[in-house]
């Protein structure tokens, strides 16, 4: 009698079968299996072999909303913040770095904390060749990037503003997110740590490169219950507003999908910057400097910002008051560092 081959199957062999069974017999994961599959990989219960195919399926599909709330919930769980946590205003993620043009956006959320907003901002480092990233200009600028959870909320206390690199947030996803060089592609860890918001801010703001992320996001902060997002196509997949171009914001208001779009700053294009000179930003906040586009993507990322907490109704507002605080800022800050 011929004996039958027995095994024992891997527990997470259910998540990549579900994702990995042909066009006619695969499927999205529920958001209840994305969230026990991320809940695997961030306690290191996976297989490398089973982790690196389980991230190509998901990017040769691509991220559902469900599957990505159930992979923000995982992670929101696996995060240990403080008790002695500040009330973070503003989740800011920043994660794409710059190629084309300064980081602008940096002085945007500079500006919002100098006015009494509590932003949080974590993003990554160094994982695409030729950008340059926030935790290095942030250095540049003279603000040390935490190194841990409990220095950034020591930092908003004090300062209203920290930045913590997704290495320091949540190890397990840096590790992930430095695996692109070997895979070649980027993973659904990068649309994750953008939607993280391990502080529970109200305000949630999110900047995306390929545009059909838009609704992605969107939608998954519906699911996760985030009153208020606003979601954008940002310059280089940052969030920042290219002045040049019309931008539309795709928001969660009040629990509610909405879409608005902001007209362009400018009747045409600037040109590109020759050169990313980081001193720039510390002139340019200081009053050393003059640049009309610099300016415009400052303050209308952060008019975005504003609209999203409700200090204004409409964009042309929303702008105004951002003018006005770019113009009322204390110019005595942020010494570039030689």
């Amino acid at each position: 009698m011929v004996q039958k081959t027995t095994y024992t199957e891997h527990p997470f062999a259910e998540y990549v079968r579900i994702l990995g069974k042909g066009k006619n017999g695969s499927r999205p994961l529920t958001t209840d299996e994305a969230c026990t599959a991320m809940k695997m990989i961030l306690n290191n219960d996976v297989e490398p072999v089973q982790l690196g195919a389980f991230l190509m399926l998901m990017r040769v599909k691509e991220e559902s909303p469900p599957e990505l709330a159930g992979f923000v919930r995982a992670t929101r769980d696996w995060i240990d913040i403080p008790d002695n946590a500040p009330q973070v205003d503003l989740d800011w993620s920043s994660y794409a770095g710059k190629r084309r043009r300064l980081p602008w956006f940096i002085l945007s959320t500079l500006l919002l904390a100098e006015n009494g907003t509590t932003i949080f901002m974590h993003g990554a480092s160094g994982h695409t060749n030729g950008r340059i990233y926030t935790r290095d200009v942030l250095a540049e600028l003279g603000i040390p990037p935490c190194k841990s959870i409990e220095e950034a909320c020591e930092r908003m206390h004090r300062e209203r503003f920290a930045y913590l690199d997704i290495e320091f947030l949540c190890p397990r996803l840096h590790e992930i997110i430095e695996l692109r060089p070997l895979l070649g592609l980027r993973s659904p860890v990068h649309t994750l740590a953008r939607s993280i918001n391990p502080f529970q801010a109200p305000f949630v703001m999110q900047g995306i490169f390929h545009p059909g992320y838009r609704p992605v996001h969107q939608e998954a902060a519906q699911l996760l219950n985030d009153a208020n997002v606003a979601v954008i196509k940002g310059e280089g997949g940052e969030i920042e507003r290219d002045p040049d171009s019309p931008c539309l914001v795709q928001r969660v208001h009040r629990s509610r999908l909405v879409e608005e779009e902001w007209p362009a700053l400018f009747p045409r294009r600037h040109v590109k910057e020759p050169s990313l000179d980081v001193t720039r930003l510390a002139r340019l906040w200081r009053g050393e400097i003059d640049d009309e586009y610099a300016v415009a993507a400052t303050t209308g990322t952060a008019a975005i910002a504003l609209q999203l907490m409700g200090k204004a109704d409409k964009p042309a507002q929303a702008l105004e008051l951002a003018r006005s605080m770019w113009e009322n800022r204390s110019r005595d800050k942020y010494l570039a560092v030689a």
